[in-house]
């Protein structure tokens, strides 16, 4: 009798999975650094617009919506029969999200931008922490490195233009629930996003945010319809369809600690668009708070980790 050699590996498939998975990270990456580049305009859009501000965020999900569904059609999904509690983590997203919306919206408009800035992406250091229990770990001493530079960096851009006002409590405690329910929309997407493709999954969970918001508009009275729609459709294309796109994306394939120091770029960009459209000019503080952003970023990007959702199925609009 001839024993049956066992099957060898392929040295050709051995040396490209690395490049794969490696490409794969460069791009969600990238996708992040869009999505949040892209999100930091969000503000400016509900500043302009003509509608109440939770109003703003109805038009931002409504018009949104169709373009994300047909996205996820064209992209491959078909409606299928999900787990019952698949569906009940999606529109607890969807809530979630909404409340999110709302709040920061509210908020927006009683304190100044950059402690809506500030409170409004405490994620940054709520999710990593989030990332960390989940894997029941410790960070590393260069993961703990990046997200201390990351705070202090957050410190340095909100230092100089914090200013503690009692006319701005309340519109700083509401910036600050809403960073708290953006955790826990990150948080039921990732787990989403580990059994489902990211087109699909944020498209669910916008459905689920319309009627919230639309019901928490019209009990605070607040106008709905709007004389100029320019900055509600710059306001669902650029931050729903853009950024909550490239940034569900990431969420799939990227740590927890990535995208909450990632989040940093937002009040980065916002501080440029007042730069450039309110003349507040950058000090140095600023710029060295950017510096340590930066190299946070750095830092995380060189050791890339598992998401805390798990390895993602990919549907096949993601293959």
């Amino acid at each position: 009798m001839h024993e049956r050699a066992l099957p060898r590996k392929s040295p050709i498939a051995t040396s490209s999975a690395a490049p794969v998975g490696a490409e794969r990270h460069r791009l969600a990456f990238l996708a992040l650094v869009v999505a949040n580049v892209a999100l930091a305009f969000g503000p400016w859009f509900v500043r302009l617009a003509d509608t109440g501000p939770v109003a703003s965020g109805f038009w931002r999900i409504t018009l949104a919506a169709p373009i994300l569904c047909l996205l996820a059609v064209a992209g491959g999904a078909r409606p299928v029969r999900l787990p019952a509690g698949l569906w009940v983590m999606l529109i607890g997203a969807g809530v979630a999200f909404a409340a999110d919306l709302g709040a920061w919206h509210l908020g927006i408009l009683r304190t100044t931008l950059a402690n809506a800035t500030l409170f409004g992406n405490s994620a940054t250091l709520i999710f990593p922490i989030y990332g960390f229990l989940v894997a029941r770990s410790w960070p590393t001493r260069t993961q703990g490195l990046a997200l201390a530079l990351a705070a202090l960096g957050a410190a340095l851009l909100m230092g100089r233009s914090y200013q503690l006002d009692p006319r701005n409590l309340a519109g700083d405690l509401l910036c600050l629930l809403a960073g708290i329910l953006y955790t826990v929309y990150f948080i039921a997407m990732a787990r989403a996003r580990a059994v489902m493709a990211p087109l699909s999954s944020l498209a669910v969970s916008t459905v689920a945010s319309i009627l919230p918001l639309l019901g928490f508009a019209m009990l605070l009275g607040e106008r709905i319809l709007p004389a100029d729609w320019t900055p509600l459709i710059g306001l669902a294309l650029v931050s729903q369809v853009l950024g909550q796109g490239c940034m569900i994306y990431a969420l799939g394939r990227l740590s927890p600690l990535v995208v909450g120091i990632a989040l940093l770029i937002q009040p980065v960009v916002a501080g440029a668009v007042g730069w450039i459209v309110y003349g507040e000019r950058l000090g140095a503080p600023d710029l060295v708070g950017v510096v340590m952003v930066a190299i946070a970023l750095v830092l995380v990007r060189r050791q890339p980790v598992a998401p805390a959702g798990g390895r993602p199925h990919l549907e096949a609009e993601e293959r």
